[in-house]
């Protein structure tokens, strides 16, 4: 993917993430997350030209919200462009974002993701995915036992689910450090054995401690273009590339790759990254439950055998790991659809920027990833630096 122009990431917002924000409306909640990455980035909204807005649209039941929410976006005035892509929405925002300053049409572009989704009724809307009667031992809606079932096939069910219970006791570990994290239980490593067999089953091996909750809440990411981010002297974390892979759920078992490893694999090979584990400092991945989280580890580093197995059970994917993943908790400590994967990004751009407060990594950040996913299986990455590209090298 060439670019016209470098764009930066200069500032990132959020609001509180919960299971109720009942004290705040819809503007108000984006509100929070608005303001928070105005400061961040030092600028007002007279600087940002453009506004690109994004939720799960249909869980809240208001149709076209953009166009309430300019009392909390700020859009009044300003060109605005709407998205949604299911679970990947907040991911699809920053890469239009990203191009939306790249191509030269904007110089300052701030991406808005949210969920409210007490308002709405969200089981209700995906509970129908899967057929109730030949799927129910496999799939109910966005829950699915396949991969636990196939890794427990693959590694044994002992290793398999205990691995899969510590990558959700380390996720907790690091929500604890987190202070807009919707859930941290303060699990404990002692009580894995325990706690992988006590959480009520929701469908075969997937239980209720190893799925993402819903969660209300809102993010906002600030994108600038090289001059801006020269300009006002601001410490950025530069977009160098990003990547979009798709197909549909009925094919998922007829390929051999999954759309993650695709888009793992054209991403590097566009960036001369050929062993992700060592060129890539932190890792913010779309985590829906601990099955996935564990699972996908191996797809997106391009690992064969075991080796996500081991990276788990070394403790290499701690904030203090040789392969920190998800310092902030990721997608199981907080899932506000909309904003979910935004999320991602901005906290990946936070790592690099060295902002992340109590839950930055320890080491240096100079290169971060971060997912998005979503139905039909889509698949977003985006790759982040602390170095800006050196354009007429990538052209």
């Amino acid at each position: 993917m060439s670019k016209n122009r470098n764009v930066g990431i200069i500032g990132c917002g959020m609001s509180k993430f919960s299971s109720h924000r009942e004290e705040v409306n819809q503007p108000e909640m984006i509100f929070e997350a608005v303001e928070e990455a105005l400061a961040d980035a030092g600028i007002t909204m007279d600087d940002v030209e453009c506004i690109v807005h994004g939720n799960m649209e249909l869980f809240e039941m208001v149709h076209q919200p953009d166009m309430w929410h300019a009392l909390g976006t700020g859009t009044r005035g300003k060109s605005g462009v709407r998205l949604t892509t299911g679970g990947t929405t907040g991911a699809t925002l920053a890469c239009a974002a990203d191009n939306l300053v790249a191509s030269g049409l904007h110089d300052v572009v701030m991406a808005v993701g949210f969920e409210k989704l007490q308002e709405g009724h969200t089981t209700g809307g995906i509970s129908n995915m899967a057929d109730p009667l030949w799927g129910r031992k496999l799939q109910a809606g966005a829950l699915t036992g396949t991969t636990a079932l196939q890794m427990i096939d693959k590694f044994g069910e002992e290793r398999a689910k205990a691995c899969a219970m510590k990558h959700r006791v380390i996720m907790d570990e690091h929500a604890a450090l987190n202070e807009k994290a919707h859930r941290c239980f303060n699990l404990e490593r002692s009580f894995i054995t325990e706690m992988m067999d006590a959480s009520p089953q929701l469908v075969g091996e997937l239980r209720m401690i190893h799925m993402c909750s819903q969660s209300d809440g809102a993010c906002v990411v600030i994108f600038a273009s090289e001059a801006k981010v020269e300009e006002w002297k601001k410490k950025a974390a530069w977009v160098h590339d990003h990547e979009t892979v798709h197909r549909e759920e009925s094919i998922i078992f007829t390929e051999e790759k999954t759309t993650h490893r695709v888009s793992a694999e054209r991403i590097y090979a566009r960036n001369g990254i050929t062993n992700p584990r060592e060129e890539i400092d932190v890792f913010e991945m779309y985590d829906p439950s601990s099955w996935w989280g564990l699972h996908w580890l191996g797809e997106f580093l391009l690992l064969d055998g075991d080796e996500h197995l081991q990276m788990v059970e070394n403790d290499e994917i701690c904030i203090n790991g040789k392969f920190p993943v998800n310092p902030s908790g990721g997608v199981v400590a907080s899932n506000p659809i909309g904003a979910t994967a935004l999320v991602r990004v901005a906290e990946a751009a936070m790592q690099v920027r060295g902002t992340a407060g109590k839950h930055q990594v320890p080491k240096p950040v100079h290169k971060a990833l971060a997912s998005g996913f979503g139905g039909t299986m889509w698949s977003t990455l985006m790759l982040l630096s602390d170095e800006k590209l050196n354009l007429e090298e990538a052209s």
